[in-house]
């Protein structure tokens, strides 16, 4: 029987600081069945109070209870001496049986955590109520001169709600890695975040995030754990957070988007002009390759513009600083396509202010609040997206700073069930607008909208300053104190009503030893109360397709390119293809960038509003779209022959060699030219972060893309233009909703492939004896495709010959002789018969494309 324990209100401040005893022999007897709410699993973890942001690397933390940069295993981030949880309501949330689930089935420790010491996090329940995911590291350092890596791991717990509980670990995840936030979706495969590199290469990791180069994860995965089968959904250069499966079918969670230039490189480099000492050690690496060329004093980057104190290249470029840093809620499809911020919101709809990009375009305005439509309600980041259970489409998240309060602050609500346009989605104040920075009244997280009305969340009275530690480096003491509360609604605003217990320890004497980097330190006091999340069964939703875009369709159609047999290419080559109708047109609420737009040398022009006072408004003509690739190329060095570990990603125009596009023999690397029409169509990489950007007729920058985004292998992905359109263009209202145009961008572009990849047979000469021939085009640097030429007397039964593969290639077979191999990114190959023709009745050829 799982050890129990029994609360009421008014006996939790006597049992306080016996509770780990109690739990750990478990005397009390399992409770019958609770009417009321639901049972809550939980978790609680030792505080980690300290959260820093510094401009000095060296300098910066992140630990367990940070919004962001929390996956690292090292006692020093995810302190040992937390449990996993269930808190049974015996009819109200203010009557609790507690069960230690974790302690009851011989996993962590009571005081010392040397050895086998445990961590928990993020509990995630099944459909069915009867499972759960949650993450855990087990084991900790067994003295001070113990150096092991410990790593968080995917478990999952069964029995629920009433028993008999048992843990085990998911097979098939990555090992050597942190894998937290795990999630189950709808066709048998896990979500979860993990560090692992984005392509497993172990001399990138750990990557580093874009504003503090602080470890990160890479992004979501999804893996299979009967097949063991897992692969990256988005690669995300800052990381992607609690990702969650909504009424619809969607894949929600949160991103930090932070696509801006280096703020520690940008140091680097103006102090390496004013005193010759570069503050971080910051440098380039050419390629992401494990041994690629280096250069400690090339610390360059041009995309997007430079950060805000960076004023010798700002007045050059005559653009505003860019330090974009949003957290926001994200949304894509189970197999990681159709990636967007929810609702294909943005800052317009998220933000109170943020200047325009050009300073000597006065046509351009910053973006204020008071344009918009559908609300007044403003945030600075978002965490902890939950669904509420009585309302699809409503979430739930915290408002609050990036640094100081553990994604601690404001309760808000998102509404934006699927459909409904951006226009009409809109934020709603659920707690007091003060709570979303440091306040005198607390600070909340984890919000839990429960099935039967109730509201819970993880909340921390009395939080004037950002937390820190108040006590010393061997015995820490959080400012904050997070348990769980129900809360109260007074009017329109919800209010901190009660805690659900009296504050839960690790043992009687509350205090828990271990060591840290070699030091021993002793945690003592209440534990934190975090990630609540509500055991119950509900109804699977529908699995969610994406389809491919009609107006896409109906070219392919005219092409005469079967559309499956193009996306097998695609998935074979890890590519996707995206095609936008016409990019001079933007959505009418972006005017912070160029929106008076037109394809250089035709009429297709597409112009905005005018400001008051200016006559001549600017027209910018566009020629080409430049497609840039997140290479981790950027690295740390401590001297010049001491590097950190890791990598941070820079825009790095697109390279890949599988991405056979139309020549664009005017543009810049990586770029592709746009159509009369205004459409591009393009083959970029997928599973691997993708940003873009207009350019006018001499390759300068025109617009650039906020965001990265990730493609999967085989999608079609259209965006009907550059910030697609929600409601009206920029000339709101004379021409209203995206473009429908047939993209002739696409139209080129598969006659173009059909061209590239259409083998052809014809007779090779040798010595007055004729042979059959076969020539096609591969491209010599894709690393995973192997074209193999096999032939057939019977179109049966097929035998290899000769073949190639970027690690070798085997010309010349009993079966086939090459005739000839010229070209160097793509290749153009000739392979003959051995058998000269009229030695058989029927012979035939063909060349056969696989990847492992």
């Amino acid at each position: 029987m799982a050890p129990t324990l029994l609360v009421s209100a008014d006996v939790r401040r006597r049992i306080r600081y016996f509770l780990g005893l109690t739990l750990a022999v478990g005397v009390f007897p399992q409770c019958a069945k609770a009417t009321g709410p639901n049972p809550i699993l939980f978790v609680t973890q030792v505080p980690v109070p300290a959260e820093v942001n510094d401009n000095i690397v060296s300098n910066v933390f992140l630990g367990a209870g940070a919004g962001f940069g929390n996956h690292l295993g090292g006692t020093k981030y995810a302190p040992r001496g937390g449990d996993l949880w269930l808190a049974k309501p015996n009819g109200s949330l203010t009557n609790l049986t507690l069960t230690n689930i974790t302690r009851s089935l011989g996993y962590g420790l009571a005081g010392p955590q040397h050895t086998n010491g445990i961590a928990v996090r993020d509990p995630s329940v099944h459909w069915s109520g009867q499972k759960a995911l949650f993450s855990m590291i087990i084991g900790a350092p067994q003295n001070a001169a113990d150096t092991n890596s410990f790593f968080w791991q995917l478990y999952e717990l069964t029995g629920l709600p009433d028993g008999p509980y048992a843990i085990s670990k998911v097979s098939g995840q990555p090992t050597n890695y942190n894998n937290v936030t795990p999630c189950y979706t709808l066709d048998g495969r896990i979500v979860f975040g993990s560090d692992r590199p984005r392509d497993g290469s172990a001399h990138l990791y750990p990557q580093l995030d874009e504003y503090n180069d602080f470890p990160t994860v890479t992004g979501l995965w999804s893996l299979d754990p009967v097949s063991g089968d897992f692969h990256i959904l988005n690669h995300t250069p800052s990381g992607a957070f609690t990702p969650s499966v909504d009424s619809f079918g969607r894949l929600i969670f949160v991103r930090w988007d932070h696509l801006v230039q280096d703020r520690n490189a940008t140091d680097d480099r103006i102090a390496t002009m004013t005193n010759g000492a570069p503050t971080n050690g910051t440098f380039n690496y050419v390629d992401e390759s494990a041994n690629s060329v280096f250069n400690l004093n090339d610390r360059l980057e041009n995309f997007p513009e430079p950060r805000t104190f960076d004023a010798t290249n700002l007045a050059v470029l005559k653009v505003n600083g860019n330090a974009f840093n949003s957290f926001f809620p994200w949304t894509m499809f189970l197999d990681g396509s159709g990636e967007e911020v929810l609702n294909h919101m943005g800052r317009h709809d998220f933000l109170q202010t943020f200047k325009r990009s050009f300073t000597n375009d006065n046509n351009l305005i910053d973006f204020n609040i008071s344009s918009r439509t559908n609300s007044q309600n403003f945030i600075n980041n978002l965490f902890w997206i939950r669904e509420d259970p009585r309302t699809n489409g409503l979430y739930w998240l915290v408002d609050s700073p990036d640094f100081g309060m553990h994604a601690a602050g404001q309760l808000v609500t998102i509404t934006a069930p699927l459909g409904l346009s951006a226009d009409s989605c809109y934020i709603t104040y659920q707690t007091p607008k003060t709570n979303n920075a440091p306040n005198g009244y607390g600070a909340y997280r984890n919000p839990l909208p429960m099935s039967d009305g109730s509201l819970v969340a993880a909340f921390a009275t009395n939080t004037t300053v950002v937390d820190s530690n108040v006590g010393t480096a061997t015995s820490p003491q959080s400012r904050y104190k997070f348990r769980l509360y129900s809360l109260k609604k007074s009017g329109t605003l919800w209010f901190a009503d009660q805690p659900l217990t009296a504050g839960l320890s690790n043992n009687p004497a509350g205090s828990v030893v271990q060591y840290v980097n070699g030091v021993l330190v002793t945690n003592s006091g209440a534990l934190w109360e975090i990630d609540p999340v509500e055991v119950r069964a509900s109804t699977p939703p529908p699995i969610l397709a994406n389809p491919i875009n009609g107006t896409e369709l109906a070219v392919f159609a005219s092409e005469g390119v079967d559309v499956a047999l193009f996306q097998k290419y695609l998935r074979i080559n890890n590519l996707a293809l995206i095609v936008s109708h016409n990019v001079t047109k933007r959505d009418r609420a972006d005017r912070q960038q160029p929106f008076n737009l037109r394809i250089a040398g035709t009429t297709n022009v597409t112009w905005g509003p005018t400001n008051s006072g200016v006559t001549n408004p600017r027209l910018y003509d566009i020629s080409h779209i430049q497609f840039l690739q997140a290479d981790q190329r950027r690295g740390l060095a401590v001297s010049s022959n001491n590097f950190l570990p890791g990598r941070r990603v820079l825009p790095t125009p697109l390279h890949e060699p599988a991405a056979d596009n139309v020549p664009d023999v005017n543009g810049l690397a990586g770029s592709v030219k746009l159509a009369d029409d205004g459409s591009f169509a393009a083959l970029v990489p997928a599973r691997r972060a993708m940003t873009h950007q207009l350019l006018g007729t001499t390759n300068e920058s025109v617009v650039k893309e906020r965001y990265w985004i990730t493609y999967q292998p085989g999608e079609i992905r259209t965006c009907k233009n550059c910030h697609g359109i929600n409601t009206a263009d920029q000339s709101y209202g004379q021409t209203n909703g995206p473009p429908n145009n047939p993209p002739q961008a696409l139209s080129d572009l598969l006659r173009y492939w059909k061209a590239q990849n259409t083998p052809a047979v014809a007779v090779q000469t040798n010595g007055n004896t004729n042979y059959l021939a076969i020539k096609f085009n591969r491209r010599a640097g894709v690393s995973n495709v192997t074209h193999t030429v096999e032939l057939s007397d019977n179109l049966s039964t097929w035998s290899p010959g000769s073949s190639y593969s970027a690690s070798s290639s085997i010309p010349n077979t009993p079966l086939t002789t090459e005739v000839s191999r010229t070209g160097s990114n793509t290749e153009t190959v000739v392979v003959r018969d051995n058998v000269p023709m009229g030695s058989a009745t029927n012979r035939f050829m063909r060349v056969k494309v696989s990847s492992p």
